[in-house]
């Protein structure tokens, strides 16, 4: 009979490459992990790697049984958290992942509320933008994902194999300098009046949808400064420096100073979710939170 245990090591040995580093991860010894894994290929009957060298490679048995693994453990840590939820011995433990405008505008909201609510609840945050924080929960590594995707983006990723609860709409906006030209413009803005500009670029995924909205508006942006920091962004913005394009949510994670937002036609929306796996959906400590972050976003929206 295969051990959710022996998975866990088989994970940690895939992903590492070694017995020793697998160790190091988990927190056992070497003999521990080689130990497991000799009872989990005596329970599955067949060899599950191979030594190339001074690593491990998985066998074609070893490579199937990894794919299944973080299916696997993720039910059985879905029903462990219910069971110990149901019988009082702890309100449950949640592993956050969102993107950083995410993390500093619905999370705190949201785990505030979910503090008051079940001060027993313990949630850990990370961060990591999507396709990243998506592809950590479906390999068991997080319990709920705070992704997004902008509406009728080629090749948008799909999210059929999951439990998908709507945050919000986001809405790109363009920044201009306090004195720009345009910095008073009543109404939307064509994207198309800003061709000649100089160009702030944001995150790779957010410079991506910049690119080919200009191109479809007839335009390539002439990125003068690339950045990741949203502040920073804002910044060289404020410094008269050049123009950006942001999801208007993460321009309220940051203090504009010296810039101006305006609507941009046509209108660009990202959709703002909360995903999950449907095992760990039914988790009372994941269900809660996924309600405050539902909630967090409402009142986002209505606060606009």
């Amino acid at each position: 009979m295969i051990e959710a245990r022996h998975l866990r090591v088989l994970r940690a040995v895939a992903s590492t490459g070694s017995f020793s580093a697998a160790g190091r991860e988990l927190g056992c010894t070497q003999p521990a992990v080689s130990q497991q894994m000799k009872a989990l290929e005596s329970s599955v009957g067949t060899p599950l790697l191979v030594r190339t060298g001074r690593e491990m490679r998985l066998t074609q048995a070893g490579e199937a049984l990894v794919r299944h693994a973080a299916g696997i453990i993720a039910g059985l840590t879905a029903a462990e958290e219910e069971v110990a939820a149901i019988a009082g011995l702890r309100a449950g433990r949640v592993r956050l992942v969102s993107f950083p405008s995410g993390s500093s505008t619905l999370v705190p909201t949201a785990l505030a509320a979910l503090r008051a609510a079940h001060p027993g609840t313990r949630v850990f945050l990370e961060e990591a933008e999507p396709p990243n924080s998506v592809e950590l929960l479906r390999e068991g590594d997080c319990d709920v994902a705070l992704a997004f995707r902008y509406e009728g983006a080629a090749g948008a990723e799909e999210w059929d194999d999951l439990v998908v609860r709507p945050l919000l709409t986001d809405r790109l906006v363009a920044l201009v300098p306090e004195g720009h030209r345009l910095a008073r413009t009543e109404g939307s803005l064509a994207i198309g009046e800003l061709a000649r500009e100089s160009w702030i670029a944001g995150c790779p995924r957010c410079r991506g949808q910049l690119v080919e909205v200009c191109e479809g508006a007839g335009f390539s942006p002439r990125i003068d400064f690339a950045t990741d920091d949203y502040p920073a962004v804002v910044g060289l913005v404020g410094a008269g420096l050049g123009v950006a394009v942001l999801p208007q949510l993460a321009v309220e994670s940051v203090r504009p100073r010296g810039v101006r937002t305006v609507a941009l036609e046509p209108a660009v929306r990202r959709e703002i979710v909360a995903l999950t796996l449907p095992d760990l959906a039914q988790v009372p400590a994941v269900a809660a939170t996924l309600d405050e972050l539902a909630r967090a976003g409402a009142r986002q929206s209505a606060a606009r």
